[in-house]
């Protein structure tokens, strides 16, 4: 891979990157997007003194919807 590929391949990731950023910024704002977070399937345990909370619902929505993109991308 020369330099002029890498660098364009950087400047992709990094404007992926700069959308994907906005999205979750603005996640709660846009239509749509206001459930992201809270899906069924994530686990959110309160307790007293403790909180834990792991998106995997979320993580695996937006893993499948960035692999469609990539894929739709990078295909030849």
């Amino acid at each position: 891979m020369d330099l002029s590929a890498f660098g364009k391949l950087l400047l992709g990731i990094g404007a992926l990157l700069v959308v994907v950023g906005t999205i979750l910024i603005l996640g709660g704002r846009l239509p749509g997007l206001s459930g992201l977070g809270r899906l069924p399937g994530d686990i959110f345990i309160k307790r007293d003194n403790f909180t834990f909370y792991f998106p995997i619902t979320t993580s695996i929505l937006i893993s499948i919807i960035l692999t469609v993109v990539m894929w739709l991308i990078f295909r030849r």
